[in-house]
């Protein structure tokens, strides 16, 4: 079992910058994927970027390549996405989810554990 907290959600202006994290507790954190997904009001959950369990690969969304970065630190137990030039579409409620997968699956229910979610919000 993995118990996932997401934090650092916030207000940001449209060009600005968020880190979020996503600390992890329970089974070894490093041995699972890391991704971000967001869900925007009346939008589906889409995935944002997921990294590997070791660090070595990730993989962006289309719509966040070159401005979102993900990161991990496994003897922390935290995932981060670091989050630049952001647009108002960024605006979305931001979910950390682990799965124990040698690839970064792009569908959320090949996840096995859920952040409660935080709220970005970006001002034009």
């Amino acid at each position: 079992q993995v118990h996932l907290v997401e934090s650092g959600g916030g207000l940001v202006q449209t060009g600005g910058s968020l880190r979020l994290s996503c600390a992890a507790s329970g089974r070894a954190f490093s041995t699972y994927a890391v991704a971000w997904f967001r869900q925007a009001p009346g939008k589906e959950r889409e995935f944002v970027v997921g990294i590997s369990w070791s660090g070595n690969s990730a993989y962006y969304a289309d719509s966040v390549k070159g401005r979102f970065t993900i990161s991990r630190d496994n003897a922390k137990n935290t995932a981060y996405l670091q989050m630049n030039s952001r647009k108002p579409e960024d605006t979305a409620v931001y979910y950390c989810a682990a799965c124990v997968r040698v690839a970064i699956p792009i569908l959320g229910n090949e996840y096995d554990y859920w952040g409660q979610g935080t709220q970005v919000t970006v001002s034009s």
